[in-house]
């Protein structure tokens, strides 16, 4: 049996946006590895073993996956919203580079809806023009690199979406990029809180930057910043698709 890797994004969390392709490699799969409250999206049934592991084990967890395939399983690593941003297609990926033997696994990177996207669409359209997207953890970069970028951005005016603002274990991050923001940007520039985006209690709060604080923000929100031009039109926001 030849055995292959799935790096399936599950979306944001409303299983209504699970795509069709992720759907039907989930139902192939003999093992499924991933985050705890990843897997525990996925409903067991005979033949299908979960692999669940903490979220700072992410090399372990891709080249377990590589080695069961490599045994003739069938793997779906499962992330939250697309595999392919801040998430396990870049760990497994590694991992293969770590370990060259596994360079002719089948890989199969499926993609999904990010919650930077989902959030967007709850607002409106945010993100209509140019945009980046930004993670505030400091994690695997320092600090100093997400400060650049941060003012990078703003300079050339680019929307951004920020993905782990605030934790409790950095509780000051994101109060450090509102001070960077505001020494960038006009006070009046537009800021999205997108809370448990696409999930039933999803909360939505769109306040300028002037009057945005640190604690609007958790793990589970996303922050969208518009650009200059970017308006609020009744209860959306939206980015003209005209350069500003």
């Amino acid at each position: 049996m030849t055995g292959w890797v799935a790096i399936a994004g599950l979306g944001p969390g409303n299983d209504a946006l699970v795509t069709p392709e992720v759907t039907n490699a989930v139902a192939q799969a003999t093992d499924i590895i991933g985050y705890i409250p990843y897997v525990a999206r996925i409903a067991p049934r005979e033949g299908l073993t979960l692999h669940a592991t903490d979220n700072r084990v992410e090399l372990d967890r891709a080249l377990h996956a590589l080695e069961l395939a490599s045994q003739g399983a069938r793997v779906v690593v499962v992330s939250s919203g697309d595999p392919g941003v801040f998430a396990m297609a870049s760990a497994v990926f590694e991992a293969v580079e770590a370990h060259p033997e596994h360079t002719d696994c089948d890989i199969r990177v499926l993609p999904g809806i990010t919650a930077m996207l989902a959030a967007a669409a709850a607002a409106g359209a945010p993100l209509g023009h140019d945009f980046c997207a930004i993670n505030l953890s400091d994690n695997l970069k320092p600090w100093d690199v997400i400060e650049h970028r941060l003012r990078m951005a703003a300079r050339g005016d680019f929307a951004m979406a920020f993905y782990n603002p605030r934790s409790k274990s950095r509780p000051h991050g994101f109060e450090k990029t509102l001070d960077v923001l505001r020494e960038e940007c006009e006070p009046e520039r537009l800021i999205t809180f997108a809370r448990a985006v696409s999930k039933a209690d999803q909360t939505l709060n769109t306040v300028t930057l002037a009057e945005a604080t640190p604690e609007m923000a958790d793990m589970q929100t996303v922050v969208i910043l518009g650009n200059s031009a970017t308006k609020r039109i009744g209860r959306y926001v939206y980015t003209p698709r005209s350069a500003s």
